[in-house]
């Protein structure tokens, strides 16, 4: 059984440096070796949420994505690595965050679960699972080719205002990202049936042991996503205006 457990980064430095170590070995193995939320100051940032992908021992990591919530202390990692291609992505999160908004980055799942959907599938549904939990309306994310579908098919749609139709040269000029957003976490009106039903399901229970079907292949996950501590987010001077 794998576990897919959310918490603040402040909160599990020990976990973070797992999570960090991992996305780098995964990264250098294509070929990159800068990456903007590959950056290791996210391990120190209120604002930061993680989902790691564990063993139920939590002695092995085999994936994880974070959710950055912008709250002006920090650019999100869209803003970073577009920003001096498209200055347009400052005013759409400037906007947004008004109303709560972040980013879902950092997504990378090892070999070892490679095939089973724990990246680009259940780690997406468990980042927007989250959102609502950490007070968000919207979210944005730049995508590799493979993960484009996914995002559709949670509710994110295309930003076609920004650079070439949506898309980048990112991380390096042979390699495309696409810009996108998620206008509606909490009703998912655009997302696929099945998967706005596997996420609303989860909602309600945040933390339970699921059996999931994909590819014909079963995987049980235990979803561990009820955030610790989440009474400090709230009273947080970060969050307060977002859930008033």
């Amino acid at each position: 059984m794998i576990t897919l457990r959310a918490f603040r980064a402040i909160d599990d430095f020990e976990t973070c440096q797992k999570f960090m170590y991992g996305h780098r070995a995964v990264l250098e193995n294509i070929g990159i070796h800068k990456l903007t939320s590959s950056k290791d100051e996210w391990m120190v940032n209120p604002g930061v949420f993680v989902i790691i992908v564990e063993s139920e021992d939590r002695t092995k990591v085999y994936g994880g994505a974070r959710i950055h919530v912008a709250e002006g202390t920090q650019p999100l990692p869209i803003e970073e690595a577009t920003g001096y291609l498209d200055a347009k992505i400052y005013e759409i999160v400037k906007n947004n965050a008004i109303s709560g908004t972040g980013e879902i980055c950092g997504l990378w799942n090892s070999r070892e679960v490679a095939g089973m959907g724990i990246g680009s599938v259940f780690l997406t549904r468990a980042c927007v699972i989250i959102a609502r939990q950490v007070c968000l309306q919207s979210l944005f994310a730049l995508c590799a080719p493979y993960t484009i579908k996914m995002a559709q098919m949670v509710g994110y749609q295309i930003i076609y205002d920004l650079g070439n139709n949506g898309t980048f040269y990112y991380p390096k000029l042979d390699l495309v990202a696409t810009a996108m957003i998620l206008n509606d976490v909490n009703t998912l009106s655009l997302a696929d049936p099945t998967e706005k039903e596997s996420i609303m399901s989860v909602r309600e229970n945040l933390n339970q042991v699921r059996k999931e079907i994909l590819r014909e292949r079963e995987v049980v996950l235990d979803y561990r996503l009820e955030i610790p501590n989440i009474d400090q987010w709230y009273n947080s001077g970060i969050i307060k205006n977002l859930i008033k």
